[in-house]
């Protein structure tokens, strides 16, 4: 059965014959369901206008439904659909009433979304600490070895977007809660290919663009906040969405809604949410942890690869597999990285640079077939 998982939604999958796509954890392409739906959204909107905005609005709330479902959250009231996941660690970032002398903790391997945020609290006296994951053996150690009683906050990336590592965030949330400090998630990486728990990695704050594994569009994403942290954000945007009693336009009292649609000021992307809403259905068809074990699948399967060849690649993804999620990268001996990524492109290999080599990530979706000719490409 799990084997048939390849071939059973492949045809939600009609990619060009000439592409070999393993590039998920930059761009996913769209389920066909995905697409029919977009298509469906906007010929309505050509032939009908708005008439049916009580339903499309009736869209956007289900969504919130497998959004909780897909990362174990108590209430769909902590979900709430922003932008992308930059806005999402803003809304932490400048909600929070940090104190001069304060720190924030994250790790020498994050995606820029994940840096720059923090480091842009200096200006308050805030200071982002940097924890050595990078060549340890334990890297969840480094970490709390780098908390300390200035540490109001750690944010990590579930899984680094450059070497694959991921990480035990039951570890890490333990060891936030035990200290008071406040656990923040970057899971793009994460919410998709393998399993998500809020509960279970005691998050306080989880964030995730819908463009990656989730197979969704740019221009969405999911944020989680856990209720018992949520009066702890300070709003900084202001519009008739977040109101408790948002469609009443013409009443001069009003209160911040109690939920995560807080965070949400205005309009929603509706397309977007027509869009996620048919990907994730293709998800929870699926199943979590059908996916995740062809992913894991799929990565192996590459990563032994690349094992057998150490005189011609050095694997940048670290071996332990419980390290392991979607994503593989490797750096060639005998070649620049960039050179070989040309080569590749001209192959119509769909992968990235990053992290100093060459980053495939093929979804649970991809064929054997051609993670085969990819392989054997690089062989050559």
């Amino acid at each position: 059965i799990i084997q048939a998982g390849h071939s059973m939604y492949e045809s939600e999958f009609p990619l060009d014959d000439s592409i070999i796509y393993l590039n998920h954890a930059a761009v996913s392409p769209w389920p066909q369901r995905t697409a029919n739906a977009v298509k469906q959204f906007a010929d309505e909107n050509v032939a009908l206008g708005s008439q049916n905005y009580l339903r499309w609005v009736a869209t956007e709330k289900s969504l919130k439904q497998p959004l909780q479902r897909l990362v174990n959250a108590e209430s769909s009231d902590e979900i709430a659909l922003l932008k992308n996941t930059s806005e999402a660690l803003s809304v932490v970032a400048y909600g929070l009433p940090w104190q001069q002398g304060d720190s924030v903790v994250i790790t020498d391997q994050e995606f820029p979304s994940n840096r720059v945020v923090w480091e842009s609290l200096q200006k308050y006296g805030v200071a982002t600490r940097i924890a050595t994951v990078t060549g340890s053996d334990s890297p969840e150690t480094a970490i709390i070895e780098t908390l300390d009683k200035t540490t109001q906050l750690l944010s990590v990336s579930a899984v680094q977007y450059g070497t694959g590592l991921k990480l035990d965030l039951a570890v890490l949330g333990a060891a936030c809660r035990e200290r008071g400090i406040l656990f923040c998630v970057d899971a793009i990486q994460c919410i998709g290919a393998v399993e998500f728990d809020v509960q279970a990695s005691h998050a306080d704050f989880v964030m995730a663009d819908a463009h990656k594994w989730m197979m969704g569009p740019e221009g969405i994403a999911l944020f989680y906040c856990r209720e018992a942290v949520m009066h702890r954000l300070d709003l900084k945007q202001y519009g008739w969405h977040m109101l408790e009693d948002s469609t009443n336009y013409d009443s001069h009292e009003w209160e911040v809604a109690h939920g995560a649609r807080r965070f949400e000021c205005g309009s929603p992307n509706m397309t977007g949410v027509h869009a996620l809403h048919a990907s994730m259905t293709l998800i929870e068809e699926v199943g979590m942890p059908t996916i995740e074990h062809l992913v894991l699948e799929n990565s192996r399967f590459m990563t032994d690869f690349f094992l057998q060849r150490t005189d011609s690649y050095q694997l940048v993804t670290p071996q332990p597999g419980s390290q392991h999620a979607g994503i593989v990268t490797v750096r060639p001996l005998n070649e620049s990285a960039e050179s070989l990524f040309e080569t590749l492109g001209m192959k119509r290999i769909m992968c990235a640079l990053r992290g100093g080599g060459i980053r495939f990530s093929p979804h649970f979706y991809t064929p054997r077939k051609r993670l085969f000719s990819a392989l054997e490409a690089l062989d050559s």
